[in-house]
């Protein structure tokens, strides 16, 4: 069938891997430094991943092409779950959990006795805690978070949770699918905007993954992103 489709131009590509991590089907993935689109019916077609090549490396076209298969999809993603879950046979054990020191530089202590000042706009924070439906969440930005986020970003409140309302969670830790309550969330509330901040370890996809379906299933449309961060707390550009 002739449908419209993701095209990715490779020459332009320039290998950062943001549209895979948009791609909530998981139809591209990186492939030798380059963004591939794996298969066409995993392709919905809506260009959500558009908005995040920052070399205007992705385009629509219509082609022949397969039809979008929904179950396909759903097949794909679990077992990119289950490998995610499944501990790697390597000394470590899971790359997330690979133990570390983290080199940093000290730095003069700031002259004043004023405590820097929590953002956190409301309480509870975890997701498997919070609320359905609140107050706080009306015409609310939303923040959906790796809790171990704030631990790696040195200015996390600042930069992240200001003016925002954050939900924390981590779905290896706690064995759950979020996407379902994110999506009731995101439905019965006038959230304004998504943020999604993720660390770069294998295990954050699914929390990516639950809150930008959950987007999808709730029918609306609002300004979103993901931001991903390094174990030592940089953002990735």
């Amino acid at each position: 069938m002739i449908r419209t489709i993701i095209h990715i131009d490779e020459e332009k590509c320039n290998g950062c891997g943001a549209c895979a991590t948009a791609c909530a089907e998981g139809a591209i993935q990186m492939v030798d430094g380059k963004a591939k689109l794996i298969r066409d019916d995993y392709c919905d077609g809506l260009g959500a991943c558009l908005p995040h090549c920052p070399t205007d490396a992705l385009s629509f076209v219509e082609r022949e092409a397969a039809a979008f298969d929904e179950a396909a999809v759903e097949a794909h993603l679990e077992r990119q779950r289950q490998q995610e879950n499944a501990q790697p046979d390597l000394p470590c054990g899971c790359p997330g959990s690979e133990s570390r020191r983290l080199s940093r530089q000290e730095e003069a202590p700031a002259k004043t006795s004023e405590a820097v000042p929590s953002r956190l706009n409301q309480w509870p924070v975890q997701i498997k805690l919070a609320p359905v439906n609140a107050p706080y969440f009306s015409g609310a930005n939303l923040l959906v978070a790796a809790d171990c986020a704030a631990y790696a970003h040195g200015d996390f409140h600042n930069r992240f949770m200001k003016n925002r309302i954050t939900l924390i969670g981590c779905p290896k830790l706690d064995g759950v699918d979020y996407g379902e309550k994110l999506t009731e969330i995101l439905r019965v509330n006038d959230v304004r905007s998504l943020t999604v901040v993720r660390m770069e370890v294998p295990c954050c996809g699914g929390l990516e993954r639950a809150a930008v379906n959950a987007l999808k299933n709730s029918g609306k449309f609002i300004p979103w992103q993901v931001v991903t961060l390094t174990t030592d707390g940089r953002v990735i550009e």
